[in-house]
């Protein structure tokens, strides 16, 4: 499903790059996908899915 309608930006490509740069804050995960920086409606939902997509991801205490 798009999230960010201006710049096409779905679900699916947020939480790919949640999964692969980890970032701590919406303005890190800004830098590696376009979202929220037009219109801004779609900056709740982008949060949202970000921070699920954190909890879902193992801490390294768990991996070793």
């Amino acid at each position: 499903m798009y999230i960010c309608l201006c710049n096409g930006v779905s679900d699916k490509k947020i939480r790919q790059a949640v999964r692969q740069f980890s970032p701590q804050s919406f303005q890190q995960l800004r830098k590696f996908i376009p979202v929220g920086n037009q219109c801004g409606k779609c900056i709740r939902a982008t949060r949202d899915i970000m921070q699920d997509e954190l909890r879902q991801l193992p801490e390294f205490k768990d991996i070793a």
